[in-house]
């Protein structure tokens, strides 16, 4: 497991889900509510995340520990 690509990819995730929920109108209180650009921002950033996360969690391509 690699810690790197998966804490970016959680916080990709977060942050893509938020602006995702925004853009498309369900989390409201912001200037980006209601806004397609931050739906589709956020709905690439989400899946970045996702992408990231399965790169972490995925096995075999690691190099052996020392």
């Amino acid at each position: 497991m690699r810690k790197g690509p998966l804490i970016l990819g959680l916080v990709l995730i977060l942050i893509g889900g938020i602006w995702l929920l925004q853009g498309i109108g369900i989390l409201g209180g912001s200037v980006m509510t209601g806004q397609s650009f931050w739906a589709t921002v956020g709905g690439i950033l989400l899946l970045a995340g996702l992408v990231s996360c399965a790169y972490a969690l995925r096995g075999g391509a690691s190099a052996p520990p020392r």
